[in-house]
């Protein structure tokens, strides 16, 4: 049974707080906006990769950073974090906020990203099949958008949310809101994934509501050579719904 190892470093003064196992090539996994749900589903990577999962500053078990205002404050970020680590080169998987975080970073610094995996991510704006504004869905209304299937992430929510899950809610909403109330989509992205060479995988619940299945056709508009993977009877939790999606990231990966 894999078990993760909780690690504390700290990044330009903030206390980052980060779950490692496995050995192998590192892979780096860089979660969505919201971590109650948590990360179960790495386990299984750990088998044939070092996982690395940290919490991103503002989420989590993390200290929080007012200062960083943009996707490009955590690209540095992470930046600080692999270098600490004496890390050069990862397998880097994103996911929702962490996809759109992940295809940053590989644009700017493709020679650190071995292989990229996209799950379900934001970042671009679709006008046809537009994302969900998240920070606009009352909190009471959002669990149920983010899985085909409730019972996926029922054991996650408390009957009755005590002062702490609250308020653990509403710091990472505040983040969200600091990075993406003004531009909640980035202009400039499209015309920076052409430098994304490295091989790409853009995987999808085929029946997310948050951001929908169809935006993986404008993303490889933009990365010819990604490869599109939808699984179906699953929404935007693909991951935590459908163990087969995380043995595609695998599998890709390996």
């Amino acid at each position: 049974m894999v078990t993760f190892q909780r690690e504390v470093h700290t990044v330009n003064g903030v206390n980052i707080v980060m779950y490692t196992a496995g050995e192998g090539p590192p892979l780096l996994f860089l979660h969505g906006a919201g971590t109650f749900h948590g990360f179960e589903f790495a386990a299984k990577w750990a088998e044939n990769f070092r996982v690395l999962v940290p919490y991103h500053p503002g989420f989590g078990e993390s200290d929080d950073d007012p200062a960083m205002l943009d996707m490009h404050d955590y690209v540095m970020h992470y930046v600080e974090l692999l270098d600490m680590l004496g890390v050069g080169k990862v397998n880097l998987v994103g996911f929702s906020l962490g996809g759109y975080l992940a295809a940053r970073f590989a644009t700017e610094h493709s020679h650190r990203v071995i292989k990229l995996a996209l799950i379900g991510p934001a970042g671009l704006r679709d006008t046809e099949h537009p994302a969900v504004d998240v920070l606009a869905v009352p909190p009471e209304q959002l669990p149920g958008l983010l899985v085909s299937n409730f019972e996926v992430i029922k054991r996650y929510l408390p009957e009755k949310p005590d002062l702490d899950f609250i308020a653990a809610r509403y710091r990472e909403t505040t983040t969200v809101a600091r990075l993406l109330w003004e531009r909640p989509w980035d202009r400039k992205l499209p015309r920076q994934l052409h430098r994304l060479k490295m091989p790409t995988l853009l995987l999808w619940g085929e029946d997310d509501k948050i951001i929908p299945s169809q935006q993986a056709k404008l993303w490889k508009t933009f990365i010819p050579g990604a490869d599109i993977q939808i699984v179906k009877g699953a929404g935007h939790l693909v991951l935590d719904e459908k163990p087969e999606a995380v043995t595609a990231v695998e599998r890709f990966l390996g």
